[in-house]
Order: C-alpha cells, then structure tokens, then sequence
C-alpha cells in the first residue's frame, strides 16, 4: 500500500515550487532592454503568482510623481479614463516614505488612504512592497483584490517580499544596460562626427574652390572652365552621396535609451498632451526584442509613426489618434489610424507619403495608406521582423 501523503512535505513542495516560479519569471526579464518592459513583466508575473485581480508598479521621480507606473488588469479605455498617473500622495506617498511592507483587509479604511479618479477601479484587500536598493527606495509594488477569498496572507506578503528583491536588481541592471547604451551612443555620435567632418566637409572644400576657378576660367578659357564645372558637378554628386550614407547611420537616440516600443509609446504620449486630439497607443502580441530587429528596421518604423502621427495631428482635424504595434509571424506592423477628414488618394502628392513608402522599402517592408474623404486614415506599415 503507499504510503499517506505528508501533508507537510506537499506544502513545501508547493512552496519550492512556488519560489521557483517567482525567480524564474523576474531572472527572465533580463533579456528586455528597456525599464519599462522590465516593470511590465513584474507586475504581469507578480499579479499572476499571487491571484490578484491588480498589480501596479511605480518608480518615483524627483517632482513628486512617478517616472514609470504600469499596471495589470486594467484595460487601455480605462487608464485613458483615469487620466494622468498618480502623484505622490496617499498610500503611495506613505510607502515610498516609509519603506516598508503594508497588508490590508481594506484599503479605503486605512487612515493613509485619500482618494482615488472616478474612473479609477474599487481597491478592496491590498499588498504593498516597496523595492529596494539597501536604503533607497527604488519604487513600490502592490497589488489588490485576491481573487480567491481572504485576501493576502502572511505567505504573500513573504512571496511579495521576495519578488521585490529580485525586482530590485532586475530594475538596477536594466538602468545600468540603458546608461551603458547612452555612453555607446555618445562615441558612436563622436565617430559619426569625425567621419562627417573627414569625408563631407573636406570635399565640400574642394567642390568650392574648383568652382571659383572654373568662375576664373569662364571669360578666359571656356573649354577649361566647362571640365572645372563637371568636376564639380562630380564631387557635389559624391559629397551627397557621403552624407547620404552618414545620415542613414545615425540611429534616433530614443532608439537606444528606450528601443523601438516604448519610444513610439513616449511619442504618441508626447502629442496626446501637447494637442487637444486624443492619442492612444497599444502593443498586440510580444513586443519585439532590440535584438531580434535590424537597426535600420527601427529606425524606419519609428520614423514612418513620427511623420504619419505628425501628418494626423496637423491635416486631419481628427478627435482620436490610435497608433497600433503587432507581431504577426515573421512581421512587425505598424498602423497609425485617425478619425478625421481623410482625403482622395489620387490627389495627394505630399504628407511625406514619397518618404515613408522609400523607408518601408528599403527595409524590404511596405506601406499602405487608404483614406477617403471624411472617413479617416490609415497609415500601414508591414516590415519582416
């Protein structure tokens, strides 16, 4: 006959694998080259492991607000609803003072808690960790409304804990790859410099003095001005050429700081506050990792979604702007829609709609644009990825 199960030994089992699970799925965030892809993963993984309905996470800045807050379970309309992210105050303000963990059976009875946006959804039990660096408070984690009944346990708080202290070096080394990446881009920039100067400006100096001699030459010696004029003609056609080549090499530095994602995140974001048109942006499947795309690559998807973001907000008189990023099997697609006044395809001829199609193919992508008169535009970019 077997033997009875150890209830004990089964609960610890469970624990183990519990904590494995735990670091696991924050180790794994190291292959994300950006903060915020970082915090996302947390929260997604933390409101998984722990059964809770919300997860939210806040790295605060300096100005009393928060530099990066992301959370779990609430969907794109209504963090629109909202509005802005959370200052420094009630619970939040107390947990970045304090610094240390907080269990509640209901937060709206606790004298620290103000006041939360209409929109904002009802937080009942809630579980607070702050994430820290020795004494510094590098943000906070917490999540609200365990779906299974009685809210968070001791054994949560310990499991919360945890997940903290492997978000702390998660979230450090993210910072130290991204200042890591700066200091690439500023030598990268200073090379790029020296290059410019070496190959453009020194033949611009020549193009310029063979065209004050063939200028000497006009009255004196047609024939010898006419091959001084082709020469120039020559070296102005390979200056450009050079400059063109330089150009194409200078990677946006957003690019390096934040990758391809979350810089055309922080750009609809920028002209949602700046312009009275809503901007809204959202990411469908795993976003695509810096190193699965060629450089080239997200530099044309990032600048197709500036220019036809630009183009929406100046000419469309559009009340909503949604930019949209998916993985499809092998491709990347970019799409910039807008409710405004569209227009008759055949009779437009600028927009920068020549530069985006010559970006999308020379990455071997393509771009589409469909409009019409009053019912909007979409701006599509396929690019393989």
């Amino acid at each position: 006959m077997p033997e009875p199960a150890d209830p004990a030994a089964a609960c610890e089992r469970d624990r183990d694998a519990v904590l494995h699970a735990v670091s696991s799925a924050v180790l794994a965030v190291t292959r994300h080259l950006s903060v915020r892809e970082v915090l996302q993963v947390i929260v997604r993984s933390a409101a998984r492991l722990l059964d809770a309905k919300y997860a939210a996470l806040g790295v605060p800045d300096d100005d009393g607000a928060f530099a990066e807050f992301v959370a779990e379970g609430i969907p794109d309309e209504q963090w629109a609803a909202i509005g802005p992210t959370p200052r420094q105050h009630g619970m939040l303000g107390a947990m970045l003072r304090e610094g240390t963990p907080v269990r509640l059976p209901d937060i709206r009875r606790d004298p620290r808690f103000e006041w939360w946006p209409k929109a904002h959804p009802i937080l009942k039990d809630f579980l607070g960790v702050p994430i820290t660096d020795g004494a510094t408070v590098l943000g906070i984690i917490f999540l609200s409304n365990k779906r299974t009944p009685g809210g968070f346990g001791e054994a949560d708080e310990e499991l919360l804990t945890l997940f903290a202290a492997h978000a702390a070096i998660a979230i450090t080394n993210a910072r130290l790859y991204e200042r890591g990446r700066e200091l690439t881009v500023v030598e990268e920039r200073t090379r790029m410099a020296r290059e410019l100067h070496d190959a453009v400006s020194q033949k611009l100096f020549s193009l310029r003095l063979t065209a004050r001699a063939a200028a000497a030459l006009a009255r004196t010696d047609p024939e010898r001005a006419a091959e001084a004029i082709d020469r120039v003609e020559r070296m102005a056609g390979e200056a450009l050429t050079e400059l063109r080549a330089v150009i194409v090499e200078l990677r946006p530095a957003e690019l390096d700081r934040h990758g391809l994602v979350e810089s055309v995140r922080k750009q609809a974001a920028l002209l949602d506050r700046l312009h009275p048109v809503t901007v809204a942006f959202s990411a469908e499947g795993e976003p695509p990792d810096d190193r699965d795309l060629a450089p080239e690559i997200e530099v044309a998807v990032l600048r197709v979604a500036q220019e036809a973001l630009h183009n929406a907000v100046r000419h469309a008189r559009a009340a909503r702007i949604d930019v949209r990023l998916a993985r499809r099997e092998a491709a990347l697609v970019l799409e910039v829609t807008d409710d405004g006044v569209g227009f008759d395809e055949a009779g437009v001829h600028g927009l920068g709609l020549p530069s985006m199609g010559d970006r999308a193919q020379t990455v071997g992508g393509t771009l589409t644009v469909s409009s019409a008169p009053g019912s909007g535009t979409t701006v599509r970019l396929e690019v393989p990825a």
